[in-house]
């Protein structure tokens, strides 16, 4: 069930996808609530599990992530069982940092994010290691144009 956002609330999430290190007393002044007002809205919000925590974006350069890879996989297995075992493995790798089941030629998509190749082919060679795939294609980022973007609310 999705939650109905009045304009407060749309507002209150636009500016925390901004600047999520806001005080609530910065967010309260820069919506027009007072303080206790944006506290009860935010934790309605948080009940609700529209918001979820808060996370700090890291410039991964910085950190010599340079490599970002999109890996299309195609399995010809698609039982519960197969599926639990997949998901399972997948989420070990912390260098895929996103993992989606998709319609369409393939029927899941990764995001990895490593330093360069050959730390890549390591994630690879973990990735094939415990599951049967049909097929592995990578597509290396060449450059982001954007990422991270907020939420169209």
């Amino acid at each position: 069930m999705s939650k109905n956002l009045d304009q407060i609330d749309t507002r209150l999430l636009k500016e925390l996808q901004k600047d999520a290190t806001l005080s609530q007393r910065e967010l309260a002044d820069r919506i027009g609530l007072s303080q206790n007002a944006c506290w009860r809205r935010l934790k309605s919000l948080h009940d609700e599990g529209v918001l979820q925590g808060s996370t700090a974006q890291i410039a991964r350069e910085k950190l010599g992530l340079n490599l970002v890879v999109f890996v299309m996989l195609r399995t010809r297995h698609h039982s519960a069982e197969w599926l639990q075992a997949f998901r399972r493995h997948v989420l070990t790798i912390p260098e895929v940092v996103d993992f989606h089941r998709i319609g369409g030629d393939y029927d899941y998509q990764l995001k990895v994010v490593t330093q360069d190749m050959t730390s890549y082919d390591k994630v690879y060679q973990r990735l094939i290691e415990k599951v049967e795939l049909d097929s592995v294609t990578s597509y290396f980022a060449m450059e982001a144009i954007a990422e991270g973007r907020p939420l169209p609310i």
